[in-house]
């Protein structure tokens, strides 16, 4: 019989609708955690990135470009994960798409939402000449519309209200990586710091599979709470943007997921844009 691990655990995510809803269930207190209380706090993906190279935080979002930098530190859990399938990160500008978006982009100025974003590291490998200057992510549709970058990287949200400020579709990172890969593209995950220690570790991987799953069995009072989290998106949108970032690979990465993180790294790494090969460990609930 496993002994309860009982203590307070500091996690934070990104206050969008996906991971509202995968941490919904976690949050509100409808699984049973085994004595583990969870404190809840929000930061935008790049500030969690950031704080993640300190250790500061015990479990987090990171992009997984970013971690590329913390995986001394931290492990990746093996569910919570943000991938694409055949959809990712979206390149839009005011002009309409020229006939190859890649070679136009080069020398072109691109709003980014943050350099350790995996939206940041796609784009260098689709176009290394691009130019680029970092804009909050919820900034960059109006600041491309404004005319201060000739494009812009949109996450989150952005991916599917760019047409209501009259910008248009240049390139999507996650069908252009299936057409590299014929994997999805994995964005963002779940790490947990390891010197919670073994026992602890795989017990909040059992409480985020069990958030996620709850969430999924229970999703209209989930994308309710969600909705709370979307930033301008009405229900149908919400319900759209959380299938597409809480799927079964949320659920678990699978033998897919890992492989598509492990190229992802891989590729990054042949092209001098992280600084050492990722030596990938991942934290399951039937650990």
């Amino acid at each position: 019989m496993t002994a309860t691990v009982s203590r307070t655990i500091h996690v934070a995510h990104s206050p969008d609708a996906d991971d509202a809803f995968m941490f919904w269930a976690m949050a509100a207190g409808k699984i049973d955690t085994d004595g583990r209380r969870y404190v809840h706090e929000l930061g935008d993906i790049e500030s969690l990135n950031r704080r993640a190279l300190t250790g500061e935080l015990e479990v987090t979002a990171v992009s997984l470009h970013a971690y590329a930098y913390l995986a001394d530190r931290y492990a990746l859990l093996a569910h919570g994960a943000s991938i694409g399938d055949r959809y990712g990160p979206r390149i839009v500008a005011r002009e309409t798409p020229p006939a190859d978006p890649r070679k136009a982009l080069a020398g072109r100025l691109v709003a980014v939402p943050g350099e350790l974003t995996t939206a940041f590291l796609t784009l260098r490998l689709y176009q290394p000449a691009a130019r680029y200057v970092v804009v909050p992510f919820d900034q960059i549709e109006d600041y491309v519309a404004a005319g201060k970058a000739d494009a812009g990287l949109l996450i989150h949200e952005g991916q599917l209200t760019f047409g209501d400020r009259g910008l248009h579709l240049w390139a999507d990172m996650g069908e252009w990586w299936y057409r590299q890969t014929q994997l999805p593209l994995p964005l963002g995950g779940n790490v947990v710091r390891r010197d919670l220690g073994a026992e602890l570790m795989p017990a909040i991987a059992r409480d985020l599979k069990a958030s996620i799953e709850y969430g999924l069995a229970h999703r209209a009072e989930a994308l309710r709470h969600a909705q709370g989290f979307s930033r301008g998106l009405d229900a149908d949108r919400t319900d759209r943007f959380v299938g597409m970032y809480v799927n079964a690979y949320t659920v678990d990465y699978g033998e897919v997921g890992r492989r598509a993180v492990a190229e992802l790294l891989t590729r990054a790494h042949a092209a001098h844009l992280i600084p050492a090969p990722v030596d990938l460990a991942f934290v399951a609930a039937d650990s």
